[in-house]
C-alpha cells in the first residue's frame, strides 16, 4: 500500500514544476561589417591617415540592439546584439572605408610603425531605431586634425548622421536599416574628408 502511493504522489509531482515554462531564446550575434562597394587603390603620393579610434556615447557601449519603443522608452536588447561593441566595429568599418576609398597613402590603426600626416578621431552618438518614426538612425561625430610639423591644425569637425526608413519591426529588419544607415554616414564622412584634404 505504501509504495503505490509513493508512486502515485511521485507521477503527480512529475507533472508540477516550479520553474515557469518558457522556451529557451538563443542569443544572436549580428556582425557589423559594412564595405564601399568599390575599392580603389591607395593615392601613391597621398598623406597617411590615422584613424585612432571611435568612441560610443555612454548609452550605446554594450552591445544589445537598441531601439526607441512606441512609448518613448529605450529598450536594450539581451537576446539580439551586435558581435562587437558597435563603436568598435564603426572603427573598423571607417578604416577599411577609407582605406578602399583611394584617398590617401595609407590608413593606419593605432600601433602602426608608419607615421602619420593626418588623424582622425570619432565619437559614435546615436544607433538605434525609432519604431515611432518608423526609421534607423546612425549618427558619427569626427574630428579630423593635420599633425604635420609646423601644421597642426583642425581640418575638419561635423557630425554625420543618416536615417533610413524601416522595412520592420523585427530585430532583423532593424539590423539591416542600422547597416544601411551607417553606410550613408560613412559614404558622407569620405566626402567630406576628401573635400577637407583636397
Amino acid at each position: 500500500m505504501r509504495r503505490r502511493w509513493l508512486l502515485a504522489s511521485g507521477a503527480a509531482l512529475a507533472g508540477c514544476s516550479v520553474l515557469p515554462q518558457q522556451p529557451n531564446v538563443q542569443r544572436r550575434d549580428w556582425p557589423l561589417d559594412v564595405r564601399r562597394s568599390k575599392t580603389l587603390p591607395p593615392k601613391a603620393r597621398g598623406r597617411a591617415l590615422l584613424v585612432r579610434g571611435v568612441r560610443a556615447s555612454p548609452e550605446l557601449e554594450v552591445r544589445g540592439l537598441q531601439w526607441l519603443q512606441r512609448d518613448g522608452s529605450l529598450h536594450v536588447d539581451f537576446y539580439e546584439q551586435w558581435a562587437v561593441p558597435p563603436a568598435q566595429a564603426v572603427e573598423d568599418d571607417l578604416r577599411q572605408w577609407l582605406a578602399d576609398a583611394g584617398l590617401f597613402r595609407a590608413v593606419l590603426a593605432p600601433g602602426s610603425q608608419l607615421n602619420a600626416d593626418l588623424v582622425l578621431e570619432g565619437e559614435l552618438d546615436v544607433f538605434s531605431a525609432d519604431l515611432q518614426a518608423g526609421v534607423a538612425r546612425a549618427a558619427l561625430a569626427l574630428v579630423l586634425l593635420d599633425q604635420r610639423p609646423g601644421s597642426t591644425k583642425v581640418l575638419l569637425q561635423k557630425t554625420e548622421s543618416a536615417e533610413v526608413k524601416l522595412t520592420g519591426t523585427d530585430p532583423p529588419a532593424m539590423v539591416e536599416a542600422l547597416k544601411a544607415a551607417l553606410v550613408a554616414v560613412l559614404g558622407q564622412a569620405e566626402r567630406d574628408i576628401a573635400a577637407a584634404v583636397r
